[in-house]
């Protein structure tokens, strides 16, 4: 396992192990450590809560592979499990922040740590909480990203069906739209308990106005992600609305093409039938040249002109130009 220790306010990054990270919670302030867990690998026998030396009483879950969203307070730390959008799936960072300290492990470079350390030096948290705020903004953040993104490239689709219709843009919405599923399904818990838990605190006199402002920040945040990540589940709606008007305007210029076809050739099928039965009428007594003529030629162009006058009425060669 990777283990970074973020000492503040001063910003001092270094990697270290669990036994000196475990030191350095029991003696220094204002510490943020951050365990990156191998992907893929079974749990660590011993927990990582007890590695740290952490209360263990109600941290069992703190590490531990398959954890949904939780947001809770222990007596006098708070407990996270909170979703970030890494690649193309969901991963869950663990969180246990007291005022001295803010402990993060996840499976894997979510790719969290160094846009925190960046944040860190930036924003220069005044105490360990507003440090944890700048973690679940992050976190937000990274959702942002995503559905911004996603909303982009279902915009560009939906162009790019309107000039050259491919049956591949079709299985491209169906990602972007399972996407957009994936990350609402996993964000909106998360802000409900999180929103639960802050509520509540904020009810409280004794709680901070600077924290009160950076809660209900937190809580503004989490409600315009929300409304990106709903906008981008309207687009691919739409994108595949229009996707199916492009196929069924392609159906109706067939199915048109197909009418035509059919008004010219069938009544000419029916006269070649009708006269190509052996009936005496027919095989004794047109037996002239005139009447050949007559029959097989003349009625066709007949049927042929009247079939081409209904087609003009009915404006049916009009439509089919239009719709080309």
């Amino acid at each position: 396992m990777i283990v970074t220790v973020v000492a503040m306010p001063e910003v001092t990054v270094t990697r270290t192990d669990v036994s000196q990270a475990r030191a350095r919670l029991a003696e220094a302030p204002f510490l943020v450590v951050d365990i990156e867990l191998p992907e893929g690998e079974p749990a660590p026998e011993t927990p990582i809560a007890d590695q740290l030396g952490l209360d263990t009483g109600e941290l069992d879950w703190f590490g531990r592979e398959g954890e949904p969203t939780r947001a809770e307070f222990l007596g006098d730390r708070a407990g996270l499990v909170v979703p970030v959008v890494h690649e193309d799936g969901i991963d869950h960072v663990h969180a246990v922040v007291t005022e001295r300290f803010l402990v993060t492990v996840h499976r894997g470079h979510v790719g969290l740590a160094d846009n925190l350390t960046a944040a860190f030096r930036h924003e220069r948290p005044d105490d360990i909480v507003a440090a944890l705020f700048l973690v679940l903004q992050e976190a937000l953040e990274t959702f942002r990203r995503a559905a911004v993104r996603a909303l982009l490239e279902t915009e560009e689709l939906e162009d790019d069906m309107f000039e050259d219709r491919q049956p591949e843009q079709a299985h491209r919405l169906t990602l972007l739209r399972r996407r957009s599923a994936v990350m609402h399904h996993a964000l909106l818990p998360y802000l409900q308990v999180v929103d639960g838990i802050l509520t509540r605190r904020m009810m409280s006199p004794t709680f901070p106005e600077a924290r009160q402002r950076a809660a209900q920040g937190f809580q503004h945040a989490g409600r315009l992600v929300l409304a990106d990540i709903e906008s981008l589940q309207d687009a691919t709606r739409r994108a595949f609305a229009s996707y199916s008007s492009l196929v069924a305007g392609e159906q109706n210029g067939v199915i048109n093409r197909l009418a035509i076809v059919s008004v010219i050739f069938l009544p000419l099928t029916f006269i070649t039938g009708f006269f190509g039965m052996n009936f005496d009428f027919l095989t004794n007594k047109l037996d002239t040249r005139d009447e050949f003529w007559l029959l097989a030629v003349g009625l066709q162009v007949v049927v042929l002109g009247a079939s081409l006058y209904v087609l003009h009425r009915t404006k049916v060669w009009r439509s089919l130009r239009d719709s080309d």
